[in-house]
Order: structure tokens, then C-alpha cells, then sequence
């Protein structure tokens, strides 16, 4: 649809005004990009830009907008807003037919032929080059030339992983006939580049000739992509090997294994843990997840953790944590379930108040009426030491049970959660948001992901929410 004056007025108007992209593209029957693009128009060359004029273009003013595009390697978008232009398919136009009439700028004459001279070229079978003009130099085609190749190499390392040199050797093939150029021109052109890998004419030939043996899992490799950046790189090769198997796929780990390390693809990892001090068992409250073993043989009594569980509502843990940016910290406090490390509720607060744990409290309850017999395990922070939370415990029968001092480990199932949750989507990522509503809903987000979503090895790949469901029908 070709907008008027009076409606590209109109939607920068209500756009300035609060009005979303998505909305105005509904109520004018016009693609967001064209939306965008008009906003930014007319934000930097006035409301002047809407005025609907017959513009002729010199071949060297187009010739200075090719070459932004394919030398300077500027984007369409930016380089036609530059200029003016009222719509940036004049600018893709402009390159499609310079590269289509061997590099050579075509300028339209103005008016009509008359129909004489339309029969003459007809009749002779030659084409009319008036329109062309402004011829470029070899050095410059050279320069075409280089960017086409370099971009086409760079197109290769989709998803952020390394071309292999036998797609690069292909590819190379396929420029030799797009281009028309010799092959140490090609060669010459890519290994001029520092971020692309390097090949010589030796490695070329060399994979003309030999077929890489794991090709045959192109299809699976590509599979094997697609869920590692659906899930926003946070799956290793184990659970894109369930993943792959929930989907129909069933391959050994160890292929997946291998081929994630030949694309360069690798999970998230978590960072290197504090290790605090052991501390003693001078709790507030006793720990109910310790068993007490006795080795007779070499005369001593320790314990080992208890995690374990039969169904779901029968452990659950608690813990705070923080996430500090620039614009200030967020405090979030969740429950777990240790049966199906489904997060039962959580609360996120500017502070970490006493209020913070009653809403998670109230929350938790909501959900889950019957609560007898639960054990609800924590640290010993000073919120799980206050009067008003034991007693809204007891009030549901649940036994409240507490780590050893300064013993992180003791609520290793809750820090684990919380190493995951960050390492997956905050570490590396907090100069990304820049308000705390951002941090807020990335991390709401994430926790809905987790429950619904993220398979676990520990599940036999199955979600949380699956391994409830699971649990509370076989009851």
C-alpha cells in the first residue's frame, strides 16, 4: 500500500506519541520494516522527507551509495536513511542492477522513446545504452569483487561457529563461476581477511577431492543447531541428545559429542564456585536432610546428604540470591521442589525483606493446599530465623529444617538452580539490561522456560512440570 502525505504524518505522529509499530502496521496495512524505516526518516531529515516528488538521480550520487553498501560495507537501511531516500528498496535496486549490468551504474533517461526509435533498436537486435554510464575501474571491481566473496565466506559461519575448510573450498568453487575470477584471486581475497580461516591452493584441491566422512550428518548437524540456539546456547550434547530423541532422533551421545566439537558448539558452563568455610552443627534448626553414617572399621561418624525423594511436595528449599547491574540490584527468592526441581513460586524485590519471603510463602500455599509432613529446608539467614516464619510453617504442619553453618553445600540443590539460572542468562549479559524491568521480566522469563521447557538430564529428559505431572498421576 503507498502511503500519502497526510499518513506518513500521521503514523510518526502516534508513533511519537506512545503508539506501537506493531499497531500501526495493522490500522495503515503496512510491514513493520516500512514503519521503522519511515520513523527514523523523518527523525533525521524533518517532516520535509514525506513530500511525495520526482527525484533524477545522478550516476555518480548512485555510484557513491553502491559503494558505501559493497565497500565500505555500510547496511542498506543506514546508508539510504543517510541519503534520504524515501524507501530503501530504491537503494537495493540500484545494486541489483549494477551488479546485473557487469558494474556499470544505470541511469534512466527521463520521458518516453518515441516509438521510431523503439523499431529501429528492434529491428537490429541491439540493446540501448543510453541509460549506462560511469563504468567503473578495475581496481574498483576488484574491490566489488572482494566484499561479494568476503561476505559469502563470512555467511558461513552460521550460528556463531567456525566454517569448515571443505564448505569454504565449495563455496570457492561456486564463486569461480559466479564471478569469473581466477582462483588466487579468490584464495587471495578470503585469506586476506584476519577473522575468516585461511586456505591455500593446496587445501583446496585437497577437498575437491576428499569428502569429509561426518557430511553424511549434514541433516543432523543442522538438527543439532537449530535446539542449540533455540535454547539460547544453554544445551550441552547431553540434552540435545534427549532433546533429539523426544523429537524421534535416537543417536548415540558420543556422535553428538563430536560433532558439537567439529561445528564449535559448546553449553554453557558454570563458573568456578566458592568454596566457604564447613562450619559446624550449631544450626537454629536442625538439619533434616544429613544421615548419620558410623564406619566401624576406621572408627569414625560422619554424614552424608540426603536428597532424595519418592514424590513430589516432599522436599522443597529455599535460598535468596542477587543480581546486581548498573541500574541497581534484584533480589530473588524462590521455592524448589527437590522431587521434580519444579520452582514451586517465587518473588522478585528491590530488597531483601522479611515481605519478599511472606509473598513467596503466600504464593506456594496458593498452589498447594495439603502441605503436612513437607520438608522445607533452608540456609541460616535471618529470614528463616524469624518468630513469624516458623510459626507460618507450623501452621501448615511443615518441618522446617536448616544447613550447617557456612556450609553452602548442604543447599546444594538451590544453588545449583541458581547456577544454572545464571549462567545462562546473566553472566556476560549484564550490560545488556539497562533498567531493573528488563532484568525483572528476562529472569521471569527464563523461570517459566525452566519449568516448562528446559529438559533435565537428572529427568530422563523431561521438564519439571512434566516430571510433576508425571508424579502426581501415579499417586
Amino acid at each position: 500500500m503507498k502511503l500519502t502525505e497526510k499518513q506518513k504524518k500521521e503514523i510518526y505522529q502516534k508513533r511519537k506519541n506512545g503508539k506501537t509499530v506493531s499497531s500501526l502496521s495493522e490500522e495503515y496495512e503496512v510491514n513493520k520494516s516500512r514503519i521503522n524505516y519511515l520513523i527514523r526518516l523523518i527523525d533525521a531529515h524533518g517532516l520535509e522527507s514525506t513530500k511525495h516528488c520526482s527525484h533524477h538521480y545522478a550516476s555518480e550520487f548512485k555510484l557513491t551509495a553502491i559503494n558505501r553498501v559493497l565497500i565500505n560495507d555500510e547496511s542498506i537501511t543506514s546508508v539510504s536513511i543517510d541519503l534520504g531516500l524515501s524507501d530503501k528498496g530504491t537503494l537495493t535496486r540500484w545494486i541489483k542492477e549494477f551488479e546485473e549490468n557487469e558494474y556499470t551504474v544505470v541511469v534512466k533517461k527521463r520521458g518516453r522513446k518515441s516509438h521510431e526509435k523503439e523499431d529501429e533498436q528492434s529491428a537490429s537486435g541491439e540493446q540501448s545504452t543510453e541509460g549506462r554510464e560511469c563504468k567503473v575501474t578495475q581496481a574498483e571491481r576488484d574491490s566489488y569483487d572482494t566484499a561479494r566473496i568476503l561476505k559469502k565466506i563470512r555467511c558461513l559461519s552460521y550460528g556463531k561457529r567456525k566454517a569448515r575448510k571443505q564448505e569454504i573450498a565449495q563455496v570457492v568453487t561456486e564463486l569461480r563461476q559466479e564471478t569469473k575470477r581466477s582462483l588466487s584471486f579468490i584464495l587471495n581475497a578470503i585469506n586476506s581477511s584476519d577473522t575468516l580461516p585461511h586456505i591455500s591452493r593446496s587445501d583446496y584441491y585437497y577437498w575437491c577431492t576428499h569428502s569429509d566422512p561426518d557430511w553424511k550428518y549434514d541433516e543432523l548437524m543442522n538438527r543439532i543447531i537449530t535446539i542449540f540456539y533455540d535454547h539460547k546456547t544453554r544445551y550441552g550434547y547431553r540434552r540435545i541428545t534427549l532433546a533429539l530423541s523426544n523429537a524421534g532422533f535416537h543417536v548415540n551421545h558420543k556422535l553428538i559429542q563430536r560433532l558439537m566439537n567439529k561445528m564449535g558448539l559448546a553449553g554453557a558452563t558454570p563458573r568456578a564456585k566458592y568454596r566457604s568455610y564447613k562450619g559446624d552443627m550449631n544450626g537454629t534448626v536442625k538439619n533434616l536432610l544429613l544421615d548419620k553414617v558410623v564406619d566401624e572399621e576406621e572408627h569414625k561418624t560422619y554424614y552424608t546428604r540426603n536428597f532424595k525423594t519418592k514424590t513430589v511436595n516432599e522436599k522443597w528449599t529455599t535460598d535468596v540470591s542477587e543480581f546486581h547491574i548498573a541500574a541497581g540490584k534484584l533480589y530473588l527468592s524462590p521455592i524448589l521442589d527437590m522431587y521434580s526441581h519444579e520452582i514451586v513460586s517465587y518473588n522478585l524485590s528491590t530488597s531483601p525483606n522479611f515481605a519478599q519471603i511472606t509473598d513467596m510463602l503466600d504464593k506456594a500455599f496458593q498452589k498447594h493446599l495439603n502441605l503436612d509432613g513437607l520438608i522445607f529446608h533452608s540456609d541460616q539467614g535471618w529470614q528463616y530465623q524469624m518468630q513469624a516464619y516458623h510459626k507460618r510453617l507450623e501452621e501448615k504442619g511443615i518441618i522446617q529444617s536448616m544447613s550447617r553453618k557456612g556450609n553452602c553445600l548442604d543447599n546444594c540443590v538451590m544453588e545449583n538452580f541458581f547456577g544454572k539460572l545464571k549462567n545462562e542468562m546473566f553472566y556476560g549479559h549484564e550490560y545488556e539490561f539497562t533498567t531493573i524491568d528488563e532484568l525483572r521480566n528476562a529472569i521471569k522469563e527464563y523461570i517459566d522456560y525452566y519449568n516448562t521447557e528446559r529438559i533435565q538430564t537428572r529427568l530422563k529428559g523431561l521438564t519439571p512440570c512434566q516430571a510433576r505431572n508425571q508424579a502426581l498421576i501415579s499417586i
